[in-house]
């Protein structure tokens, strides 16, 4: 079959339905992942959905392909894909989520999960190809059963935490799948919640459903500063990222929430790896080390990260577009609501969670900043520049992804995306001054191999 090579990203497989994205393309992935399951040893597949318009449809297909190659589909139905990698823990060891994640409402996509690990990178391309040349292996035996994963989920996370005191939070699911699950549990584990946009509409009426960008807080900002709340969170659209805002509006990125996360963490577990990707703070490093425990800086990427942290047995791992991390406790998934619950339990020990929030050690900084560029440009670019970059002492230069130049005082970086052809920058500073220093040095670097760079806004 023909298909459009745009829709096989670096980490899942993602396009406009129905443009580049059908029910043809749902169902060839089927029996691919089916042949390719079966092949592994896999019997059964977990399949869940977010509130897209076009998450039944596709899920239909999907599960009509898997069943083809004999596999059991254990459909879950209208879900986080948190609680798809749940069933994929605990029912399962395969899974997919048919999932549009943060993007515009008219996109639609599948992320995977092989043998209890998400797959990424070739064995995407392997099950491609497989789509292409129709070499799916099909088999008799075959089936589809439904199952309700959401009592147990809620069950495993009220068993975990432990609030010292009750809190009142606001939040905010953008009419994203969250909004059917998160609210419930954190009124589960004792908190007084006040909800905005828990209806599930694949529309997103109110706002986009992705909490990275500032200006799909200005409800929850709000909301908290006309109520009681001390706290607000936000989801995006398949509820795996996490929003944090202060009851003063002030913004808690994902690097910051790691340094808290981090200090619970290696309380209970010494000496472990803490592994975050290279858009994070330079502050994370030192927070990590003063709690005892080992940073480790990696690529960027959900399912490299999960990698990793299996490689080097880590407890916790984080990235900057708010994908938290949690083996020890969890089971190393990315989960927006657990990450959210288990916030909640360290902040319960203090008597204003916001103060203990922006006392956190913070910079100046700049949100991702993407810089568009022509299919298959970016990698070319930094590309070049890893070869031709020179920095003095006491510059570090990194490139384990993209080119990060680390300071004494911040750092720059620019690095391709695996998702968009967008090269991604973020600078740091620890002064104004600094900040400013380190964006002139590293988009005049940028502007030495291309030259007609234009600097846009932040996309996740």
């Amino acid at each position: 079959m023909q298909l459009s090579p745009s829709i096989f990203k670096a980490y899942d497989i993602r396009g406009v339905v129905p443009a580049t994205l059908d029910t043809e393309v749902a169902e060839a992935l089927g029996r691919a992942f089916g042949s390719a399951a079966r092949a592994a040893g896999e019997r059964a597949v977990a399949v869940g959905r977010d509130g897209r318009l076009s998450g039944p449809a596709l899920a239909e297909a999907l599960m009509r392909g898997l069943v083809a190659t004999g596999i059991e589909v254990i459909d879950i139905g209208a879900v986080t894909t948190p609680m798809l990698y749940f069933a994929a823990s605990t029912l399962a060891t395969s899974g997919i989520q048919v999932t549009g994640s943060h993007n515009p409402k008219d996109y639609n996509g599948f992320k995977m999960v092989m043998a209890g690990r998400a797959i990424y990178g070739d064995e995407i391309q392997a099950l491609r190809r497989v789509m292409e040349d129709g070499s799916a292996v099909l088999a008799e035996g075959g089936s589809v059963r439904q199952v309700d994963v959401m009592p147990a989920y809620v069950e495993r996370i009220v068993g975990d935490i432990k609030l010292q005191r009750p809190l009142k939070i606001v939040v905010d699911s953008g009419n994203g799948i969250a909004g059917a699950s998160a609210p419930a549990i954190f009124r589960a584990i004792g908190c007084e919640v006040t909800e905005l946009f828990s209806e599930v509409d694949g529309n997103f009426p109110n706002h986009h459903p992705d909490p990275s960008k500032p200006d799909n807080l200005k409800d929850l900002i709000a909301a908290l500063q006309s109520g009681d709340a001390e706290l607000g969170l936000a989801f995006d659209g398949d509820g795996d990222r996490l929003g944090i805002v202060t009851k003063d509006g002030q913004n808690i990125f994902p690097d910051r929430q790691m340094m808290l996360f981090a200090q619970d963490v290696l309380k209970r577990v010494p000496g472990g790896t803490i592994v975050y990707d290279v858009k994070c703070s330079q502050r994370l490093a030192p927070a990590i080390e003063a709690a005892g425990g080992v940073p480790m800086i990696y690529k960027t990427g959900h399912s490299l990260i999960k990698a990793k942290m299996k490689e080097v047995d880590s407890p916790l791992g984080g990235e900057m577009s708010g994908h938290i991390f949690f083996k020890e406790r969890w089971f190393g998934f990315d989960d927006g609501t657990y990450a959210g619950c288990r916030l909640l339990e360290i902040l319960s020990g203090s008597a204003n969670a916001s103060a203990v929030l922006n006392a956190l050690p913070t910079s100046f900084s700049t949100p991702e900043i993407n810089v568009k560029c022509a299919e298959g440009e970016p990698h070319a670019l930094v590309e070049q520049l890893q070869k031709t970059a020179k920095f003095d002492a006491p510059a570090q230069v990194s490139t384990i992804d993209g080119i990060r130049v680390d300071w004494p005082d911040g750092f720059g970086l620019i690095r391709a995306s695996n998702t968009t052809p967008v090269l991604v920058l973020r600078f740091e500073g620890h002064s104004q001054a600094a900040l400013a220093r380190i964006e002139a040095t590293m988009t005049a670097l940028l502007k030495s191999v291309k030259p007609d760079a234009v600097l846009g806004e932040a996309a996740h």
